[in-house]
Parts: structure tokens; sequence; C-alpha cells
């Protein structure tokens, strides 16, 4: 591709074989046919139906159709309505949000122009973005959108805001001149213009380059085409765990069917009963439980100002060990800022300025009357740098209203983009004084004498030496430096550039946009929870890095790199040197997929923040995509998983507080809904294998799974979180959900129930009669399992959680104890659930039965915490001691 800032205006027109009238009408139709219309264009994409019934094809999901489809065939009319109803109400939840996280391009799209001003065989014209092409002569002037790339060939002082690209907020100074590189980074490309850039100053006339999808916004549109939304480690553990949760329930449910078959029972009665085992062993449940809790999760996150688009990702937020963050806005203010000031031969913080000081009050005078902005009830206008300085003023009662009444403008200099200066005329206690700022290097060549507070003398080159040397000092230290001179004109006069010179110097202000308050903070609550925080921007090196080094992102060891330092770096030079690059400086989009894919190929879980269509790629490749909600573009915001609200860094750790929270409550859920299925399949399998009657009956197995499940466990998933939770370390995203202990623990648990409702079966058959060892069995297995969803609150006991903390717990509890007690004492209800009447003592030996697994649980819990509190008390004695 060929690099047209490193060419002469004229060269580009020859490359285009086109003059400054502009294409001609044959050009433009040999150029339309070549380069096709000026838009984005995207691939097909999949139809709503599609998307649905993609929905379907999870090995649970087939498995239920399956065991709803025999229910239908064996007359089950109500098991077959309710298996259905909760498979189609997740395909619903999942086509939505599928076609929800498929807006991003639509975004880009709306970026384009309506129209732009070019002009075609000598003849200025306005014509539709669209119809723009590579050769075209391009007018802007301010208020214009670019509408494509192009080479500036005539600059005005044009400025324009390249935001939505680089990501930096404040405007770029463009010229026409050759830029002798061969590499730079895009921000640095001051004689090109991009499209969905904002001319905010100036006009230029400018030659088309790249249009439509070859434009820089087109890379961009390409990227996010290309890049591929990666499953949470939820969702790939839940894959994983259906699979073979599936094939163990296939393999159970055959070994039941056959014993039934062997024991002489009729074929319909058995494929019913294995039918109805494999639909109260499948957590069909799961799939809505875990949207729940993550809707209720989010809910909560929103009102700590962070917004969550997709319910999936919010468990990611747990895994979540890499947070690439920019800068501007989001660890700082996004407000310029001054800081110290260089000002009668000495350097002061800017709220030390003290107005009896005439050398003080009079820089602060010129960098208010030297300024167009203003700063009004709060509202602010203008250049950032230029707001900075009538705040500063604000800060010492010096108003810029009353000051430029007193003295207004008589004359002025506009700032210039070659020259670097302004200059304003105004009378100032009789005399004509012409204020001037501008960049130091253009200005301390232009200056004869200095002001102190003893009077005004020559210049001497010590004076200079140590203004260098201060202006160095505070541009190491990432700060932004202005400097400011004054002179006495004659008389009112006629300005020209000749009068920019023989200055008597006043100072130099050092501005920055300060980093957040609770940045560094955040950080350091990053650091502790084991994330590594990266600051990935658009600034330059030095200012990043002097932030970064702040908050405490960069530290001791730690490299920052530029982006054309990394397009050096092969793959395997950046794997070695990822793990200390903490700063990445004037980076591309390619940069920042490049930095993603490069964790993400260690196995780390990344969230990237961003705000401009530049981060939008990146944003969709990380695992948590983060855009901002104040100062985010609308391509950024549809491109991310979370959109923070209040553009605050800290506001991404309270995040994924909640996210390491929500994925504990939903691996509890988890662990209710295992526990209590295994407790009610080893019933089952233990009277097969002794030849019993079966335990329960078909819709006693329903009851249970449809019923007594889901409140519970909804109630576990709103468990409140631990306040050292982020002591713990990031959850790999490799980490199954079914790791040896969790299995252990509801293998364990299931059993204890098991054990306990086959009790209760034992001693129902002792009464000769089958239905009310059957009552039993199912009365004991539902009550425990209600009683069970306080276990499973957390790894703590009840004392140690607050037995009243969880209210839904409780309200759980009553809801299914109110059920259950209604279809043992209501007779229409004992009909229709195949219940049997029983007497006070066996109601009693229930209650008890199914308390009994509970009580030993928590007593356990109770003993392992407290070996774990001397162990933690034993500890902090050695350590004291030591």
């Amino acid at each position: 591709m060929e690099k047209f800032f490193s060419k002469t205006s004229t060269d580009v027109l020859k490359v285009f074989n086109v003059e400054k009238n502009g294409l001609s009408t044959a050009q433009v139709e040999s150029s339309l046919e070549k380069n096709g219309f000026n838009e984005l264009t995207e691939k097909k994409k999949k139809s709503t139906l599609v998307i649905f019934l993609e929905q379907f094809k999870d090995l649970l999901v087939v498995i239920l159709i399956i065991a709803a489809l025999v229910s239908m065939a064996t007359g089950n009319s109500e098991s077959t309505i309710v298996i259905f109803a909760v498979i189609i109400m997740n395909a619903i939840l999942g086509t939505v949000q599928h076609v929800k996280a498929e807006q991003s391009l639509k975004s880009l799209k709306a970026l384009s122009a309506p129209s732009a001003k070019v002009i075609r065989d000598g003849i200025k014209v306005e014509i539709p973005s669209r119809e723009v092409l590579p050769g075209d002569i391009l007018l802007l002037e301010s208020g214009d959108l670019v509408v494509a790339d192009g080479r500036i060939i005539e600059n005005f002082s044009l400025r324009i805001n390249e935001s939505s690209l680089t990501g930096e907020s404040e405007a770029v100074e463009k010229f026409a001149e050759v830029i002798n590189e061969t590499e730079i980074a895009l921000g640095d490309q001051k004689n090109m213009v991009f499209s969905s850039s904002l001319v905010t100053y100036g006009r230029a006339t400018v030659v088309v380059t790249t249009s439509g999808m070859n434009t820089e916004l087109g890379k961009i549109a390409t990227l996010m085409e290309q890049t591929k939304e990666k499953k949470t480690p939820l969702q790939l553990t839940l894959d994983d765990f259906s699979k073979k949760l599936a094939l163990i329930i296939l393999v159970i449910c055959i070994i039941v069917f056959g014993l039934s078959l062997y024991r002489n029972r009729p074929m319909l009665d058995s494929l019913m009963f294995a039918v109805a085992l494999a639909v109260a062993a499948i957590p069909e449940a799961l799939s809505s439980i875990v949207t729940i809790v993550l809707a209720l999760g989010t809910q909560k996150m929103a009102n700590q100002h962070a917004i969550i688009k997709d319910l999936k990702s919010v468990e990611s937020l747990g895994c979540v060990s890499i947070i690439c963050s920019d800068k501007t806005g989001t660890l700082t203010q996004n407000k310029m800022t001054t800081k110290q000031i260089y000002v009668d031969d000495s350097l002061i913080e800017s709220e030390n300025l003290d107005l009896s000081n005439a050398v003080h009050k009079s820089i602060l005078r010129a960098a208010i009357l030297c300024n167009d902005s203003t700063s009004v009830y709060g509202v602010e206008m203008g250049d950032p740098t230029e707001v900075a300085f009538v705040n500063l003023g604000r800060s010492h009662s010096f108003i810029e209203g009353d000051v430029r009444t007193k003295h207004s403008r008589l004359n002025e200099i506009p700032f210039d983009s070659d020259r670097k200066l302004m200059s304003t005329v105004h009378k100032i206690d009789g005399e004509y004084i012409m204020y001037t700022k501008g960049a130091f290097d253009v200005l301390l060549n232009r200056i004869t004498h200095i002001k102190t507070s003893v009077g005004i003398r020559e210049i001497l080159p010590t004076d200079k030496e140590k203004i260098v040397n201060t202006n160095t000092s505070l541009s190491q230290h990432g700060l932004r430096v202005l400097a400011f001179a004054y002179k006495v004109l004659p008389n009112e006069k006629d300005l020209s550039l000749d009068d920019e010179h023989g200055y008597v110097f006043l100072g130099l202000v050092s501005m920055i946009d300060p980093p957040r308050v609770e940045s560094a903070e955040a950080v350091k609550d990053c650091i502790m929870a084991g994330i590594k925080p990266i600051m990935i921007t658009g600034d330059h090196k030095i200012t990043a890095s002097a932030i970064a080094k702040q908050i405490g992102i960069l530290q001791d060891g730690d490299i920052a790199l530029e982006g054309l330092e990394l397009d050096k770096l092969s793959e395997d030079e950046l794997n070695k040197k990822l793990e200390h690059i903490s700063v990445y400086a004037r980076v591309s989009p390619e940069h920042k997929i490049r930095i993603v894919g490069a964790w993400q190929n260690r196995g780390h879980i990344v969230a990237m923040t961003g705000d401009g269509v530049n981060d939008a790629p990146a944003l969709k490749q990380a695992d948590i995509g983060i855009a901002m909600g104040i100062t985010g573009t609308e391509v950024s915001k549809d491109a991310a998983s979370m959109i923070l609200t209040d553009d605050n860094f800290a506001t991404i750790v309270k995040a994924i507080t909640n996210g390491r929270n929500i994925y504990t409550n939903i691996k509890n859920s988890i662990r209710f809904l295992l526990s209590g299925n295994m407790s009610g399949i080893l019933a089952v399998l233990y009277s097969s294998i002794m030849a019993l009657p079966v335990p329960f009956a078909a819709v006693h197995l329903l009851f249970i799974n449809l019923l007594t499940d889901s409140l519970p466990a909804i109630a576990i998933g709103m468990e409140k979180s631990r306040k050292d939770l982020l002591k713990d370390q990031p959850r790999s995203s490799k980490e199954s959900i079914l790791t040896k202990d969790f299995m252990k623990e509801i293998a364990v648990e299931g059993l204890l129930i098991a054990i306990f409702t086959l009790i209760a079966f034992h001693i129902g058959l002792s009464t000769g009669n089958k239905a009310i060892a059957q009552t039993m069995a199912f009365s004991t297995l539902c009550l425990a399992r209600l009683f069970h969803g306080f276990n499973c609150r957390g790894k703590k006991s009840l004392f140690a959680l607050g037995i009243f903390s969880n209210k839904f717990s409780w309200y759980a509890f009553g809801a299914g104890l109110v059920f259950l007690n209604l279809v043992l004492f209501v007779p229409p209800l004992q009909h229709l659930f195949e219940v049997a009447k029983l007497d006070v003592t066996l109601i009693a030996g229930i209650y008890l039965l199914a308390f009994l697994p509970t009580f030993i649980i928590q007593i356990y819990k109770v003993f392992v915490n407290d070996m774990e509190k001397d162990e933690e008390d034993a500890d902090l004695n050695e350590g004291v001691n030591t």
C-alpha cells in the first residue's frame, strides 16, 4: 500500500492523474467502476430463524426434546408442555442476545456524512458521500465530517478531531508538507485526513487517496468482520459439563430401563419411568437459573455504573487476569489541568501563583487574554488547553469575562500550525501590549529580554539554559508545555508576522490530563486480585509512561512500547517481553488486536476498554469488551459487552468483584441442583438393583424437578459477595466447574440425602403399603432438597454466613414447604400427584429425616471453619512474633 504521507502533493496528484480542477466525468466513471461506491460493506448475516434453530444444537436440549416426545407418546401431556416451554423460552432468549450483538457495522455506517464538497471538471459541487472517489479534490472546512482518507494539498490552519480513530480527544494540527518517514503511526500522519474524523478549525483542499473499505475506517470494519466473539469460560465449561452429564444420564436410564424389563414390568411403564428419571436427572432449569442469576447480577452492576449487554459475559469478569485500559478519560479525567509554572526564575505549583507578584499576574493575564475559550456556569467551550488556562484564572478569582472586558482584544494573529504561535493585542495601563503563546522551541529564539520581580533585563545564555532544562524536565514527566511572552507596541496598528519577534519572556506553563483520584487505588486492587493492568493509548510514550507510573501501572522493570516498536517484534520476541510491557503508546487497531490475542494465547482472560471506532475490533476480540458510556462512540458501544456509564477504571474493578461473586453463586446453584438430582438417581438405582418397588412415581420426579428446584437455586444466586473476594487469584479459564473437589462435594451430599430418603422409603415399605413408601420417599427427598438450599449458600457454615443474611433463601424454603404440604394434605392434589395419606408419626419422621442431612453438613462446616480459623490465628501470631 502506498504511503501518501511521504509523497509531495504534486506526486499524489500524479498518482491519480488529476489536477486541482478535479476529476473529469470520464475519470469519475472509470474510478467508480474500479473502486466502487464509498461505503462500508458487510458479509451476509444469518437469518433470525437460522439463529433460533441453532439454539437447539445443545446435547442436553436434544435429550429433553426426545424425553418430551416420549412423554407425548405415552399420553403425559403435562410434562411434555412443561419441557417444551422451558426449551423454547431459552431458545428465544439466546436468539435475542445474538441479534443484538450484530449491530457494530451498522453504527460504523452511520459515521459516514450524507454529503461532501468536491471539485469536478473545475466546478465546486456537493455530492452524496457514497459517490466520493479516489482522485476527487475534496474541500474541507470547520464543522465538516471527513468522508474518505486523503492527502492535504493546501492547508489553512486545519485542525481535526480524530478521537474516533486514535482515541485522543485533542484536535490534531494538520499541514501539507511531506513527512520524510517510511513508517509512522496514524496519529502522526499530520498531512493526511481520515474518514469519520471531524474538522474543528480552519480549512483545506485534499486529494482523496482511498475510499470505502480501503480507508482506515474500512480496515476497522474488515477487522470487525474477521474477529470472532469468544465463548465465555462458563459457556465452555457448561458445554463440556452437558456432554458428560448427558452421557452419564443416558447410561443410567438405559440401566434402569433394562432392569425394569428384567423385573417383568410393562415396557411402556418402564419406558415412561426411564424418561421421567431422565427429566429429573437433567437440570433443565440450569440454563434459566444461570440466566436469572446473571440478570440479577447485571442489575446490581448497572446501579454501580456498569451496564452489561451480554449476560453470559458477566461471569467472564471473574476470570479476568488482564485489563487493557485506554488512558484518556478512563484512567485520567479527560480534562487538561495546569500543573507547574516556571515564572520569575522559579518553578512553582500552579495553585501557588501570587497575584501580588507582578510577573505572576502578567503570565496569568497573558494566558487568559491570548485565549479563545470560555467557562461559564460549569460549561466549558474551546480547546482543552485554553480551557485549562481559564480554569487556572478562575481558581485565583481571575475571571476571564472580567479580564477580557477590561482589556478587550484590539488585534490578533490567529494560531497557525506552521508557526505554532498565537498573538493578541490589548491596551493595558495605557500601553499596547501584544501577548504571544506557543511552542517553547519556536518562541525561545524570538526572546530578547526576561521579566522578573526585580525588573526587565536582557536574557542571558544562563537564563536560556535554565529555561531549556526546565522545559526538558517537565516534558520528560509527560507534561505539555507552552511558553508565554509579550512586547510593547508603539501603537495600535495592523499586525504582521514580522512583529512576532523581540519578546520579553514571561514563563512556561505545564499541563496534563491528570489521573482520576480513584485510579491509583483501583490499580492497587487489581494487582492484589492477581490482575495485570496495561495501558494502551494513542498518546505519546512519555506522557503515557508518566501517568502509568503515577497510578502504579508502570513499575520498576516494566517496559513502555510504541506501536512502531511493536511492529518490529516477531511473535517470539513479543512473547518473551509480553509480561513486562505495561504501556503501549501510539497504537493502531491492528496493534490492539495483536496485544489482546497475545495474552489470550497464553490462556488469559482479557478485558479491553475503549471509546473510539479504532477500539471496536479489539473490544470484540477481547473476552470482555468495555466501552465508555460518556465519551464512547456508538460503534464501540455496540462492539462491547459492557459499558461504563461513568467512564471510570475503578468501576471495572467493582464489576470484576461482582463477576467473581456471580460465578461463585452460579457454581453453588449448580451444586444444589446436581447434588439434589444425584440423590434421586441413587435412590432409583438402589431400588432397581435391590429389586424393590420404584421409590417415586414419575409425577413425583417431575414435581421435585420443576417446582422445588428453581426457587432455592435462584435464592442461592442472590448471595452477597465476601468482603475479601478480591484477595483471591483469578479463576483459570480452563478450570472446569466439575473439579474433583466440587464433584466430591456433590457426590457426598447427594449420597447423604439419598441415604435418609431410602431410610424413609424402607419405613414406608414396613407398613406394607407401596403408596405410603413412595410418598415417604418423595416427601423426604423434596424436603431434604429444600433444607439443602441453605447448605449451598457458600462454603462456610450458616453461622459464619449469617443465618438470615440471605432472606431470599428463606422465601424459597417457605414457598417449597407450602407446595409440599399442599400436595400432602389437600385431597384433590393428593390424587393428582399420587400421594397417600400419612399419619402424624410418619409426617414427623419425614421432617426429621429430611433435616438430618443438613444438620450433619452444617456440623462438618462448623468444624472445618473452626480449624481454618485456628490456623489463620496461628499464622497471624507467628507473623507478629517474627
